[in-house]
């Protein structure tokens, strides 16, 4: 348990409006997080690189309609100067560390960018805020991959870690600098080990967005099958919306702790298929092929969460089922193909 006494991080939370940083403010999370906070009157501002403001139209797809009520700031997780200057120059009350390589394949490809992005980016983030901004609630956004080849099915808090990927090490790292920052200078530091949390805005490398846009592809006539890797891989799939929460949650805490954040249940890839296809009047036998290029070189095969404690302390529980979860997805990539068909056909062959 944190060192952390309640008085000094809660003294004035109460009495204005609250100021919060998301890294990766961009991404599928930070977008529907950015939403939650401002919704709470929230004062929210964004680490991005100085290339998306350059290029807004195409970097800024999923904030875009929140661009004039938030705030962003260029800066690279790569450059410790960077971070330092944007937190120098803003009295933050929390950060929410949520940038990342988050692809585990690419983790496979490129390991030495995915090390030195996720763990440095948060170490820099640390020790920026430790020395800038102590009184600064952080959040470190972990992952269920930190569990790998898992010790026990459910996993909880107290599972011990086995990750099979550059990926799942990378956040393991971050997970443990984050408790040490919590347990040596007394920082409320806090983790969420977020199991496979999915949406309408979840990237298109993703299996699960690349599954339901290929839905899309096939119903308008425009692909005529899905190649996938391991269908028998069971995953415990929730939606962003709701972990967002969780995350706010365990910042308002009176003492920082680690926290799982899962629905619970467990769904193999084959099962996703077959909901997303059946969503659109298809039967996936009809389209999905294996292919050995998109097993994993160490597969993680079963991955399911225990969220009791996050239900308990938190007051937390997930608001989407599996089916409804798939069904936003795929309704959603129906409608956008409708729309711009060329160019997702375009951004889903680039995932392959």
């Amino acid at each position: 348990m944190s060192a952390v006494t309640p008085d000094r991080n809660t003294t004035g939370r109460q009495d204005r409006n609250l100021k919060a940083l998301i890294t990766g403010i961009t991404g599928q999370d930070g977008s529907y997080l950015a939403e939650h906070l401002l919704s709470l009157g929230y004062e929210v501002h964004g680490l991005v690189r100085r290339v998306a403001l350059e290029d807004p139209e195409r970097r800024f797809t999923r904030i875009s309609h929140l661009l004039d009520r938030i705030q962003l700031h260029a800066a690279s997780l790569e450059s410790y100067p960077s971070i330092f200057s944007v937190i120098s120059r803003n009295d933050f009350d929390e950060c929410y560390h949520l940038a990342a390589q988050s692809f585990v394949a690419e983790s496979f490809a490129d390991g030495f960018s995915t090390m030195n992005i996720n763990i440095n980016g948060t170490h820099y983030m640390l020790a920026a805020l430790r020395e800038l901004r102590p009184s600064c609630r952080f959040y470190f956004a972990g992952s269920s991959e930190m569990f790998g080849k898992v010790r026990e099915v459910p996993q909880n808090e107290d599972t011990p870690f086995h990750p099979r990927s550059p990926y799942g090490i990378s956040k393991v790292a971050g997970f443990e600098l984050t408790r040490n920052y919590r347990e040596a200078y007394g920082m409320f530091a806090a983790s969420g080990i977020l199991f496979n949390h999915e949406g309408p805005r979840r990237g298109f490398e993703f299996v699960t967005r690349k599954i339901t846009a290929t839905v899309g592809l096939i119903k308008a006539g425009n692909a005529t099958e899905l190649a996938l890797g391991n269908l028998d891989a069971q995953r415990d799939w929730g939606h962003s919306k709701d972990y967002v929460r969780a995350m706010h949650l365990m910042l308002q805490q009176k003492v920082p702790d680690d926290f799982v954040v899962a629905s619970g249940e467990s769904h193999s890839v084959r099962e996703f298929c077959e909901l997303a296809f059946a969503e659109a009047g298809l039967d996936y036998r009809n389209y999905v092929r294996q292919d050995e290029r998109f097993y994993r070189p160490a597969e993680v095969e079963s991955l399911v969460g225990n969220a009791t404690k996050a239900r308990t302390v938190l007051g937390w529980q997930p608001t989407y089922t599996f089916p409804e979860l798939v069904r936003e997805m795929v309704q959603n990539d129906l409608q956008t193909i409708a729309v711009k068909d060329k160019g997702l056909s375009e951004a889903v062959a680039e995932s392959r």
